[in-house]
Protein backbone atom coordinates (compact mmCIF):
# COMPACT_ATOMS: atom_id res chain seq x y z
CA UNK A 1 0.00 0.00 0.00
CA UNK A 2 1.54 3.11 -0.85
CA UNK A 3 1.56 6.30 1.34
CA UNK A 4 -0.72 8.31 -0.79
CA UNK A 5 -3.14 5.08 -0.39
CA UNK A 6 -4.64 5.43 3.50
CA UNK A 7 -7.49 4.13 4.62
CA UNK A 8 -8.82 5.78 7.60
CA UNK A 9 -10.89 3.26 9.22
CA UNK A 10 -8.19 0.67 9.60
CA UNK A 11 -9.79 -2.29 7.90
CA UNK A 12 -6.72 -3.26 5.01
CA UNK A 13 -4.22 -3.36 8.34
CA UNK A 14 -6.27 -5.42 10.24
CA UNK A 15 -7.13 -7.55 7.12
CA UNK A 16 -3.61 -7.87 6.54
CA UNK A 17 -2.62 -9.29 10.96
CA UNK A 18 -5.69 -11.91 10.27
CA UNK A 19 -4.40 -13.17 7.22
CA UNK A 20 -0.65 -13.22 9.06
CA UNK A 21 -2.22 -15.10 11.89
CA UNK A 22 -4.08 -17.58 9.74
CA UNK A 23 -1.20 -18.00 7.38
CA UNK A 24 1.14 -18.63 10.53
CA UNK A 25 -1.33 -21.40 11.99
CA UNK A 26 -1.61 -23.32 9.23
CA UNK A 27 2.26 -23.48 8.55
CA UNK A 28 3.14 -24.14 12.39
CA UNK A 29 5.16 -20.78 12.79
CA UNK A 30 4.36 -19.61 16.32
CA UNK A 31 3.58 -15.79 16.62
CA UNK A 32 5.11 -14.64 19.49
CA UNK A 33 3.86 -13.80 22.39
CA UNK A 34 2.66 -10.26 23.18
CA UNK A 35 4.27 -8.61 26.30
CA UNK A 36 1.79 -7.77 29.32
CA UNK A 37 0.64 -4.96 29.26
CA UNK A 38 2.20 -3.75 32.97
CA UNK A 39 -0.04 -1.21 34.67
CA UNK A 40 1.32 2.46 35.22
CA UNK A 41 1.92 2.84 38.78
CA UNK A 42 1.59 6.78 39.97
CA UNK A 43 2.71 8.20 42.90
CA UNK A 44 0.34 9.97 45.00
CA UNK A 45 0.92 13.63 44.44
CA UNK A 46 2.21 15.35 47.30
CA UNK A 47 0.98 19.01 47.58
CA UNK A 48 3.06 21.22 49.56
CA UNK A 49 0.84 24.68 49.57
CA UNK A 50 -2.78 23.52 50.54
CA UNK A 51 -5.67 23.99 48.18
CA UNK A 52 -9.20 25.48 48.90
CA UNK A 53 -12.15 22.71 47.83
CA UNK A 54 -15.04 23.24 47.03
CA UNK A 55 -17.25 24.45 50.17
CA UNK A 56 -15.88 27.63 51.88
CA UNK A 57 -13.14 27.34 54.48
CA UNK A 58 -11.14 29.83 56.66
CA UNK A 59 -8.54 30.08 53.17
CA UNK A 60 -11.17 31.75 51.49
CA UNK A 61 -11.05 35.30 50.87
CA UNK A 62 -13.50 36.98 53.90
CA UNK A 63 -15.49 40.57 54.41
CA UNK A 64 -13.14 42.88 56.38
CA UNK A 65 -16.02 42.84 59.29
CA UNK A 66 -15.81 38.82 59.88
CA UNK A 67 -12.19 39.04 60.05
CA UNK A 68 -12.12 42.04 62.63
CA UNK A 69 -14.83 40.55 64.38
CA UNK A 70 -13.03 36.59 64.41
CA UNK A 71 -9.91 39.39 66.04
CA UNK A 72 -11.54 40.41 68.42
CA UNK A 73 -13.19 37.33 70.17
CA UNK A 74 -9.38 35.80 69.83
CA UNK A 75 -7.85 38.24 71.65
CA UNK A 76 -10.71 38.79 74.25
CA UNK A 77 -11.40 42.30 73.30
CA UNK A 78 -14.91 41.55 72.56
CA UNK A 79 -16.18 42.72 76.57
CA UNK A 80 -14.02 45.71 76.78
CA UNK A 81 -15.39 47.11 72.94
CA UNK A 82 -18.95 46.41 73.90
CA UNK A 83 -18.23 48.19 77.36
CA UNK A 84 -16.79 51.09 75.55
CA UNK A 85 -19.34 51.26 73.11
CA UNK A 86 -22.60 50.89 76.03
CA UNK A 87 -20.66 53.46 78.26
CA UNK A 88 -20.83 55.98 75.69
CA UNK A 89 -24.43 56.18 75.88
CA UNK A 90 -24.55 56.55 79.57
CA UNK A 91 -27.10 59.06 79.36
CA UNK A 92 -29.43 56.70 77.58
CA UNK A 93 -28.87 54.11 80.23
CA UNK A 94 -29.12 55.97 83.16
CA UNK A 95 -30.66 58.98 82.04
CA UNK A 96 -30.32 62.91 81.16
CA UNK A 97 -30.69 64.21 84.26
CA UNK A 98 -28.44 60.86 86.29
CA UNK A 99 -25.52 61.57 83.70
CA UNK A 100 -25.10 65.13 84.14
CA UNK A 101 -24.34 64.55 87.62
CA UNK A 102 -22.05 60.78 87.81
CA UNK A 103 -20.07 59.24 85.24
CA UNK A 104 -18.00 55.81 85.03
CA UNK A 105 -14.65 55.92 85.75
CA UNK A 106 -13.26 52.19 85.85
CA UNK A 107 -14.86 48.71 85.20
CA UNK A 108 -12.64 45.37 85.90
CA UNK A 109 -13.79 41.89 86.57
CA UNK A 110 -17.33 42.70 86.88
CA UNK A 111 -17.02 45.82 89.02
CA UNK A 112 -18.28 49.20 87.46
CA UNK A 113 -17.30 52.24 89.19
CA UNK A 114 -19.20 55.34 88.54
CA UNK A 115 -18.28 58.35 90.28
CA UNK A 116 -20.85 60.82 91.19
CA UNK A 117 -20.86 64.80 91.48
CA UNK A 118 -22.17 64.43 95.54
CA UNK A 119 -22.66 62.00 97.77
CA UNK A 120 -26.76 62.77 97.68
CA UNK A 121 -26.44 61.72 94.16
CA UNK A 122 -24.21 58.44 94.93
CA UNK A 123 -26.93 57.59 97.02
CA UNK A 124 -29.87 58.21 94.98
CA UNK A 125 -28.44 56.14 92.59
CA UNK A 126 -27.33 53.23 94.62
CA UNK A 127 -30.93 52.39 94.44
CA UNK A 128 -31.27 51.88 90.99
CA UNK A 129 -27.91 49.78 90.74
CA UNK A 130 -29.88 46.16 90.16
CA UNK A 131 -31.99 47.95 87.54
CA UNK A 132 -28.67 48.98 85.88
CA UNK A 133 -27.05 46.24 86.04
CA UNK A 134 -29.72 44.41 84.48
CA UNK A 135 -29.56 47.28 81.38
CA UNK A 136 -26.06 46.77 81.11
CA UNK A 137 -25.95 43.23 81.11
CA UNK A 138 -28.88 43.14 78.31
CA UNK A 139 -26.77 45.23 76.19
CA UNK A 140 -23.31 43.69 77.24
CA UNK A 141 -23.95 40.25 77.37
CA UNK A 142 -24.64 38.16 80.45
CA UNK A 143 -22.51 38.48 83.55
CA UNK A 144 -20.65 40.85 82.06
CA UNK A 145 -21.29 43.77 84.82
CA UNK A 146 -21.82 41.87 88.70
CA UNK A 147 -21.72 45.09 90.78
CA UNK A 148 -21.83 48.56 90.12
CA UNK A 149 -20.02 50.88 93.21
CA UNK A 150 -20.99 54.37 93.09
CA UNK A 151 -18.77 56.72 94.82
CA UNK A 152 -19.24 60.51 95.73
CA UNK A 153 -16.39 63.01 95.20
CA UNK A 154 -13.09 62.16 97.20
CA UNK A 155 -12.31 64.82 99.73
CA UNK A 156 -8.78 66.70 98.77
CA UNK A 157 -5.41 64.97 100.22
CA UNK A 158 -3.03 66.57 102.87
CA UNK A 159 -0.58 64.14 102.82
CA UNK A 160 1.10 65.04 100.13
CA UNK A 161 2.06 68.77 98.62
CA UNK A 162 4.15 71.43 99.66
CA UNK A 163 2.08 72.27 102.58
CA UNK A 164 1.91 68.74 104.18
CA UNK A 165 3.41 68.00 107.83
CA UNK A 166 4.99 64.52 109.01
CA UNK A 167 2.91 62.66 111.33
CA UNK A 168 -1.23 62.65 111.48
CA UNK A 169 -1.52 66.72 110.88
CA UNK A 170 -4.12 68.92 112.10
CA UNK A 171 -7.57 67.84 112.70
CA UNK A 172 -9.57 70.86 112.58
CA UNK A 173 -10.45 71.10 108.80
CA UNK A 174 -12.71 67.49 108.07
CA UNK A 175 -13.42 66.32 111.29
Amino acid sequence: MDADEHDPTGLDLASEIARAAVEAAEYGVQLPEPKPVRPVRRTPRVFDEQRSGAHPDERDPQLVGDVLDQIVRDRGWKKRINLSTVLRRWPDLVGEANAEHSRPVHYEKGLLVVECDTTAWAQAMRYAASQLVARLNDSLGEATVLRVDFRGPQAPSWKKGPRSVQGRGPRDTYG
